[in-house]
């Protein structure tokens, strides 16, 4: 499950059967939020609809909201994340350090992963304790926050981002790709039709998702 923005204010929640490749319900909402996700799957449980497993983006709360139901962070979605914090291209040792490791994610297990990711941090854990003295504020912060964040998040997501290998009968996937593949046709569509009203847009948009 996902949400795909077409402008500020104007987006649609689609929850997808990954192993049919089927689109099972969506709604247009205009910010997406941890009670529009439950009430999803509540009106699909409510439909006679077997929820055994979740994809998602990791979106703050989802964890907690759906703790009974076995839930994989979107590896792609996490890649992205650090990547956001420390750039495709970072010139810090350990920032390189972390962008190989991160993009091991997809070919190691649970195990492997929480091994290196803990290592990286016992090498470079005094580095990233380094402060500095902000003169404006008369305060001091982490000089490497970006860096510590990008760490901060692989760490509290590792719970959820192998799911998909300790539930291998469900057959859940380990990246809401099957979704992002949707959303990029919608977003084309949306974008050679420029200029129309919200009506056609939402007219467009349930005749692909209904496919």
């Amino acid at each position: 499950m996902d949400t795909c923005y077409f402008g500020w204010g104007f987006g649609v929640m689609v929850f997808r059967d990954f192993l049919k490749r089927k689109n099972l319900y969506w709604k247009y909402l205009k910010h997406e939020t941890i009670e529009e996700y439950k009430s999803g799957i509540n009106y699909l449980k409510g439909k006679g609809v077997e929820i055994l497993g979740i994809a998602c983006d990791g979106k703050r709360g989802l964890f907690s909201a759906f703790e009974a139901t076995p839930i994989q962070m979107c590896q792609f979605h996490q890649v992205a994340i650090v990547t956001r914090y420390i750039t495709r291209n970072p010139k810090l040792e350990a920032g390189k350090e972390l962008k190989i490791l991160t993009h091991n994610l997809t070919k190691s297990s649970k195990t492997e992963f929480a091994t290196m990711l803990n290592d990286w941090h016992l090498k470079w854990k005094i580095f990233l304790s380094e402060k500095t003295y902000n003169d404006e504020h008369k305060k001091w912060h982490y000089t490497h926050r970006r860096l510590r964040s990008a760490y901060r998040s692989l760490k509290t997501n590792l719970p959820f981002l192998f799911t998909y290998l300790e539930y291998p009968d469900l057959g859940i996937p380990n990246t809401t790709n099957s979704l992002e593949g949707k959303f990029s046709n919608l977003k084309t569509k949306i974008r050679i039709h420029a200029g129309i009203k919200k009506w056609r847009k939402i007219r467009i948009i349930n005749e692909i998702l209904v496919k």
